[in-house]
C-alpha cells in the first residue's frame, strides 16, 4: 500500500511539474512577445508553426509532447492577448454588444482548448491488474442491470451475458433492477398502462427465474436511475458492484480485467471501462461513415478518460463500471441530486480522497440511439446534468479535490456550454454582412500575424492529441447538431437548476423507410441565413471595396458554416433501418451440418439475431429456406462456441459465391447463452474493430470527405423533401376534387 501511494504521489508531482513547465515556458515567451511589432510577430508565428510541423515527425516522448503543447499554447495565448487588448473597439452599443458576445464565445473555446491540453498532457495507459491465483481471495460481485422500458429481447441478452462472465459462480449474483414494474406503475390509474406494467413484471420475473438471476423492483419511481440502483443495493451484499445499462452486453473477461485494481488499491472506489457500440449512431448511419471513421465517443474513451486518469479524475459514466460498495454506502449510494448521477457520484467520492481507474479495453457492446430524436434526448440529458454539476457542485469550489481534479471536473462540466459558442459562430457573420456591425476590429496583416498561427496550431494540436480517434471538423458537426436543441435546455437549467428530470433514451428502434427528421427546420433557417450572408458579402465586395478584407474573412466564415450545415442536412435524412440487431463484419471459418455432411462455410458477419455465411455455390441444391440446420463455427478469440441451430432466411449470389442469410433458432437457454458469449464475449474482437477504424486522414482529407458527404446527402435530403411536398400537394388536390360539390 505504501509503495502504491508513493507511486501515485510521484505521478501527481510529475504531472504538476509538467503543467508548471508549460506555464513558465509560455509566460516567458509571452513576456518577450508582448511588445513586438506585427512583422516580428508574423515571423514568430511562422517559426512556431514550422517547429510544430517538425515535432510531429519526431519520436514522441514526454519531453517532446510538453515542448509541442507549450509552443502551441504560446501561439494561442498570444492571440488571446492581442484579441483582448486590440480588437475590442467601441463604435456603438449594438456593435459592441455583438462584439462582446463573439469575444465570449471565442474565450469559451480558448478555455476549453487550454483545459484539454492540461487534461491530456500525459494520458495514462493503465493495464488490468493481475488477479490472485487463489480464487478464495477474489471479492464477491453484484451485477446490477437497471431497466425502465427496454424490450425483453434486449434485457435477455444482457442478462445471459452477465451470467456468462468468467468468474467463480458462487461469487457473482446478477440482479435485473426493473423500474418499469414498480408498485406505483402496476397500480396507476390508467388501467391499460397498469396492466402492461403488471405483465412486464411477470414476464421479467419468469425470465430471471429461468436464467438464474434475481428480479428486483421497488414501490415507487423516485430519483430515477440512481434510486433504482440504490434500491437494488439494499437487496444485495456483494463487495463490488458492476453496473451495466440494459443494452450493454459484457464480455466474458470483464471482471478479471477490472477487479484486480480493487485488490491492489484499498482506496479504489471505481474502475471505469469504455462504452463501445455495435451499431452506428444516427449521424454515422445517415452520413454512411460507420466502419470508415472513428466514432464520436472514441475521443473521450480512447484519449480524454486516459488523461483524466493520469490526474486521478477518471469519472463514472453510468455503465460498464465496477464500484466498491463500502465507499458508495458512505455517501448514501449513487448520488442523485443531478440527472448525471454517475459523474456526480464520482466527484463526491473523489472529494473524500478515494481513487478511480480507467482501463481502455472495450468490454461491453451496447446500442447507440437509432434516431436523431433519441440521440438529441440523450445529449440534452447529459448537457443538463453536467450544467447542474457546474451550478450545484461547482468543481472549482468543491472541498477535498486536488487542484488538478478541480480543473478536470471543471473541464468536463464547462465543456457543455458549447451550444452558446456554436450558435454564436453560426450567426456572427450576419452581423457584419447584413448590418455592417463592427464586431472584430483588425486589418489583414495583424489578423494574419496573430490569428493565423493560433488557428493553424489549434488544428495541429487536435491532430497531435486526437488525430486517429477524431477527424477534423467532426466535433463542429456533432456540436452544431446538438446545439440548436441543447441551448434552450441549458437555459432552463440556469433558470431552475433542480428542474431537469431523467429521460430514458430509446434503444432498439426500427425505421421502415427513409424520411426527413422532424428536427430539421432550424437547420434550414441557419443554412438560408448563411447563404444570404454570402450573397450580401458578394454584393458588398463589388460596391464597398474599402472593407474588402473584412468582407472576405467574414464570407469565408459563412462558407465554413455552410460546409458544416450541409453535413447537418445530410445527417438529418433518417435512413431506413430494418434490423433491430446490429451486425458486425467478421471472418470466421466453420461448417454447416446438412444431414450427415459438414459443408465448409465462412461467417462474414455476425449478430445476436443471425449470421451471414459464404458457401460454395455447388451446395445450393442441398439448402432449403426456412429449414433448420446446425452451424459449427471455429474457435474465435479464445471462445469455443459449440454448435448452433440456424434457419436459412435467404440465398443470393455475390461474386460467384453463395451468400446465405441465417437466423439463430435456439433450442434451449443454454444454447442461447453460448451464442451470446460467442457473438459478444470477446473484448479482443471489439479492440480489433476499433483499430481497423483508427486512422488519420489529415485536415484536408477530413474536409474533402465531409464536404463530399454533405453535398451528396444534402441533395438527397432536399430531393426527398421536394418529392414529399409534391406527393402531399397531389394528395390534397385529389381530396379536394373528390369532396367538391357537383355542378348543378
Amino acid at each position: 500500500m505504501d509503495s502504491l501511494q508513493a507511486s501515485l504521489e510521484r505521478l501527481d508531482q510529475k504531472g504538476a511539474v509538467r503543467a508548471l513547465a508549460i506555464g513558465l515556458i509560455v509566460a516567458v515567451m509571452l513576456f518577450f512577445a508582448s511588445n513586438v511589432t506585427t512583422q516580428t510577430q508574423l515571423a514568430i508565428g511562422v517559426v512556431g508553426i514550422l517547429t510544430l510541423a517538425v515535432l510531429k515527425f519526431v519520436k514522441r516522448n514526454e519531453n517532446t509532447r510538453v515542448i509541442f503543447l507549450s509552443i502551441a499554447s504560446f501561439l494561442s495565448l498570444d492571440y488571446v492577448f492581442w484579441r483582448t487588448f486590440t480588437t475590442l473597439t467601441y463604435y456603438d452599443l449594438v456593435s459592441f454588444t455583438c462584439a462582446i458576445l463573439l469575444y465570449m464565445a471565442e474565450m469559451y473555446g480558448f478555455i476549453v482548448y487550454g483545459l484539454s491540453i492540461f487534461v491530456n498532457i500525459d494520458p495514462l495507459d493503465r493495464k488490468p491488474a493481475p488477479m490472485p491465483e487463489n480464487e478464495d481471495e477474489w471479492p464477491t460481485v453484484d451485477v446490477l442491470i437497471p431497466t425502465y422500458n427496454e424490450e425483453k429481447e434486449i434485457l435477455e441478452i444482457t442478462l445471459l451475458a452477465a451470467l456468462a462472465i468468467d468468474y467463480p459462480k458462487e461469487k457473482v449474483n446478477v440482479y435485473l433492477c426493473d423500474d418499469g414494474g414498480t408498485d406505483q406503475r402496476c397500480n396507476q390509474s390508467d388501467p391499460v398502462k397498469a396492466a402492461q406494467a403488471r405483465e412486464r413484471r411477470r414476464m421479467l420475473k419468469e425470465l430471471c427465474e429461468e436464467a438464474g438471476a434475481y428480479y428486483c423492483t421497488r414501490a415507487r419511481n423516485v430519483h430515477a436511475k440512481a434510486g433504482n440502483l440504490n434500491n437494488a443495493m439494499e437487496h444485495s451484499s456483494g463487495e463490488l458492484i458492476l453496473i451495466l445499462d440494459a443494452d450493454h452486453i459484457p464480455t466474458v473477461d470483464f471482471l478479471k480485467n477490472t477487479v484486480g485494481w480493487f485488490l491492489k488499491d484499498p482506496k479504489m472506489f471505481l474502475v471505469q471501462t469504455p462504452h463501445f457500440f455495435t451499431n452506428p449512431d444516427p449521424i454515422e448511419k445517415n452520413l454512411k461513415t460507420w466502419r470508415k471513421m472513428p466514432s464520436e465517443n472514441e475521443m473521450f474513451y480512447r484519449v480524454i478518460q486516459k488523461g483524466l486518469d493520469s490526474w486521478n479524475a477518471a469519472f463514472f459514466c453510468g455503465s460498464a463500471a465496477v464500484l466498491r460498495r463500502v465507499y458508495l454506502q458512505k455517501v448514501g449510494g449513487v448520488v442523485g441530486e443531478t440527472i448525471t448521477e454517475d459523474a456526480e457520484t464520482a466527484l463526491t467520492l473523489h472529494a473524500l480522497g478515494y481513487n478511480s481507474a480507467y482501463i481502455d479495453r472495450p468490454m461491453v457492446s451496447g446500442l447507440s440511439p437509432e434516431t436523431l430524436g433519441g440521440f438529441i434526448t440523450q445529449r440534452i440529458r447529459w448537457a443538463q446534468g453536467m450544467i447542474q454539476i457546474f451550478l450545484l457542485k461547482n468543481p472549482l469550489l468543491s472541498r477535498g479535490l486536488s487542484f488538478p481534479q478541480r480543473l478536470c471536473y471543471f473541464s468536463s462540466s464547462f465543456f457543455w456550454f458549447f451550444p452558446f459558442a456554436r450558435l454564436t459562430f453560426s450567426l456572427a457573420p450576419l452581423a457584419f454582412l447584413f448590418f455592417s456591425l463592427k464586431i472584430y476590429d483588425s486589418n489583414f496583416i495583424d489578423f494574419l500575424a496573430f490569428a493565423g498561427p493560433h488557428l493553424i496550431s489549434a488544428f495541429m494540436v487536435q491532430a497531435y492529441m486526437f488525430g486517429k480517434v477524431r477527424w477534423s471538423f467532426v466535433s463542429e458537426l456533432y456540436e452544431l447538431m446538438q446545439s440548436v436543441y441543447c441551448f434552450p435546455a441549458i437555459v432552463k437549467v440556469f433558470l431552475n437548476p433542480r428542474a431537469p428530470s431523467f429521460n430514458v433514451t430509446a434503444k432498439g428502434e426500427i425505421l421502415n423507410r427513409d424520411f426527413i427528421s422532424p428536427l430539421a427546420k432550424p437547420f434550414y433557417v441557419l443554412l438560408v441565413l448563411n447563404l444570404l450572408a454570402i450573397f450580401a458579402g458578394t454584393y458588398r465586395t463589388i460596391f464597398d471595396p474599402v472593407h474588402e478584407f473584412a468582407i472576405g474573412i467574414t464570407m469565408f466564415w459563412a462558407f465554413f458554416n455552410v460546409f458544416i450545415l450541409l453535413a447537418c442536412l445530410g445527417a438529418l435524412l433518417e435512413r431506413r433501418q430494418m434490423r433491430s440487431t446490429a451486425r458486425m463484419a467478421t471472418t470466421i471459418q466453420g461448417r454447416l451440418l446438412v444431414g450427415d455432411r459438414r459443408i465448409p462455410v465462412e461467417i462474414s458477419d455476425l449478430s445476436n439475431g443471425g449470421a451471414a455465411l459464404a458457401i460454395d455455390a455447388a451446395y445450393e441444391s442441398q439448402l432449403r429456406p426456412d429449414h433448420l440446420f446446425q452451424l459449427e463455427p471455429d474457435r474465435d478469440f479464445g471462445i469455443d462456441p459449440g454448435v448452433f441451430n440456424v434457419e436459412i432466411r435467404n440465398l443470393r449470389y455475390r461474386d460467384r459465391t453463395l451468400m446465405i442469410g441465417t437466423r439463430f433458432k435456439h433450442q434451449s437457454l443454454e444454447e442461447m447463452k453460448r451464442k451470446i458469449a460467442f457473438v459478444n464475449g470477446s473484448s479482443e474482437r471489439w479492440m480489433q474493430f476499433q483499430l481497423r477504424r483508427e486512422k488519420s486522414i489529415g485536415v484536408w482529407g477530413s474536409f474533402i470527405y465531409l464536404l463530399g458527404a454533405g453535398v451528396r446527402f444534402s441533395i438527397e435530403h432536399l430531393g426527398l423533401g421536394l418529392l414529399g411536398s409534391m406527393r402531399r400537394d397531389r394528395s390534397n388536390r385529389a381530396f379536394a376534387e373528390s369532396n367538391a360539390p357537383a355542378n348543378p
